[in-house]
């Protein structure tokens, strides 16, 4: 029997990357999934919506409770990286930020817990960034590291009502936008070579290999799991840098 079998998912930014292999995989596992993003998504059930605006999360949540009746997981995927120190910010690319990749996850958990019941799951997608710093991100690791504070604080009052919640903290995953980025590079082999030399395991992950770690904190195998942020990013948060020689 598969896992989420009767069960309906919700995953937010399913279009490509990381939602698109979760979705995917909860679909195979027998879920009913629901996605929502700007754009029109045909593989699944999906809603278009920009989650920039403060209305957009309730209406997605009621237009998955009205076709489905129910909700059983919820994932929040989408989120924004923009580039800048916080000299070169402004103030509207801080708002965007937080807007897309925390005040957007609070107003669905928000519109979604009083139709989630006992065994239903939460998983924000974090990053490693909010646990550490790439150069000129700092609206993308304050909000993520926001969305690790928001995972605990639901995780401790809502675990009474059965609820869990937790996030995952990807690395770096070869998403198309990253290797996009790689491909641009003069010399993209070289450059494949040193990112995967930051790693421990050697290479960059998956998305599926993000969403083999979500399905499995969806779902009842980890029914004693929640308030925890886990990383998969092949060892590079355990790893010290040395200087090169």
């Amino acid at each position: 029997m598969k896992r989420f079998n009767g069960k309906t998912a919700l995953v937010t930014g399913a279009r490509s990357g990381i939602g698109e292999a979760i979705a995917g995989r909860l679909h195979y596992e027998g879920a009913t999934v629901f996605t929502a993003q700007r754009g029109v998504d045909e593989k699944f059930h999906g809603i278009t919506a920009d989650l920039s605006c403060t209305e957009a999360p309730g209406r997605i949540i009621d237009s998955v409770i009205e076709q489905s009746g129910r909700l059983d997981i919820l994932i929040n995927n989408a989120g924004i990286m923009l580039q800048g120190s916080v000299a070169q910010s402004s103030l509207d690319d801080w708002n965007r930020t937080l807007q897309i990749n925390l005040t957007a996850p609070f107003l669905l958990i928000k519109h979604a817990i009083p139709h989630m019941r006992s065994g239903s799951s939460i998983i924000n997608i974090g990053s490693i960034e909010g646990l550490g710093s790439n150069p000129d991100h700092p609206a993308y690791c304050a909000s993520k590291a926001g969305l690790h504070g928001l995972t605990r604080a639901v995780a401790v009052d809502h675990g009474a009502d059965g609820i869990r919640c937790n996030a995952v903290a990807p690395g770096w995953i070869d998403t198309e936008l990253n290797v996009d980025f790689i491909n641009s590079m003069a010399d993209s082999e070289q450059f494949t070579r040193k990112i995967g030399s930051i790693h421990p395991l050697g290479r960059t992950g998956s998305p599926a290999e993000v969403a083999a770690l979500v399905t499995f904190l969806a779902s009842d195998d980890a029914s004693f799991i929640t308030g925890q942020i886990v990383t998969v990013d092949g060892g590079r948060m355990s790893k010290l840098s040395l200087p090169s020689v």
